[in-house]
């Protein structure tokens, strides 16, 4: 590869302490050198700025949702290639290298990067292990998190009225501006997996009460995305037939995830009714 071209990583932040450690000294021992690191906090009450001052180059404020954070980073970034990644993450050592090398030799915009989940957090993080890693390769369920600035700028990058399901809006924008999207062997690991299906179900009812205006936006695809009945799961069927308990779980975690959705969705819908019909008396 020529001289490499600066990769800024926009980490947005909110009582992250947590993970927030792991997460960016995984983005400093990567195998790239041309590197910046943008953590935007939303106004932490925990030790999430003292942590990120160790180790970003730059830290700022904003709020109130991760998509206005990330768009508020790659304003102040200075790479060519800008890079979204959240708090509770960690990247593999080779992924930003893999990254630039897909754009600069291969002359793609953007690049998709898999996630999987750490299966050592809990039963419910190995079931989750299973069920993202069914979708690796899948062009659905999938967003690019790596683009060009001037891609991301192009489409004017996350869209900031969406809290849910953001990154596949921001991925349909860019094959909709005629943007190509590569994708490359490392991964990022999610550490924050859930412990308990209350968890997963006070998630999920967050999310259904907020997707409304994606579904709106990307009717045709979101059916697809959100549907319960997944091709990549094929691809897995020996798997699932030897680990029956984790199967099981699966089954059960959709079931509550899905359950959830819909709970949120129906009462957001009928709230804005309700509204409606009062604003009309």
């Amino acid at each position: 590869m020529k001289a490499s071209r600066r990769v800024s990583v926009i980490v947005p932040t909110f009582n992250s302490e947590r993970f927030l450690k792991q997460c960016l000294r995984s983005i400093k021992e990567q195998s790239y050198p041309n590197i910046e690191v943008i953590v935007v906090d939303n106004f932490s009450k925990d030790r999430t700025r003292k942590i990120a001052e160790e180790y970003a180059d730059l830290v700022l404020l904003k709020g109130a949702e991760r998509s206005a954070q990330v768009n508020f980073g790659v304003k102040h970034a200075h790479g060519k290639y800008v890079y979204r990644v959240d708090s509770d993450f960690i990247v593999e050592p080779n992924v930003i290298e893999e990254a630039v090398s897909k754009c600069e030799e291969q002359g793609y915009d953007a690049v998709e990067i898999h996630n999987t989940s750490d299966p050592t957090v809990s039963f419910w993080s190995r079931v989750r292990k299973i069920e993202r890693d069914c979708y690796r390769d899948d062009k659905l369920n999938i967003g690019a998190r790596f683009a060009k600035k001037e891609a991301f700028e192009t489409v004017k990058g996350f869209d900031e009225t969406l809290i849910a399901a953001e990154d596949y809006d921001f991925h349909n924008r860019l094959l909709d501006n005629g943007f190509a999207i590569g994708q490359i062997k490392a991964q990022e690991i999610h550490l924050g997996e859930p412990k308990s299906l209350s968890e997963i179900a006070r998630k999920h009812y967050f999310y259904g009460k907020t997707i409304q205006n994606y579904i709106k936006r990307n009717p045709a695809r979101a059916a697809k995305q959100f549907s319960p009945m997944r091709l990549g799961y094929s691809k897995y069927l020996s798997e699932f037939l030897r680990n029956p308990i984790l199967s099981t779980g699966l089954f059960l975690y959709q079931f509550v995830r899905y359950s959830a959705t819909t709970i949120g969705f129906l009462s957001t819908t009928f709230e804005g009714k309700g509204q409606l019909e009062r604003s009309q008396q």
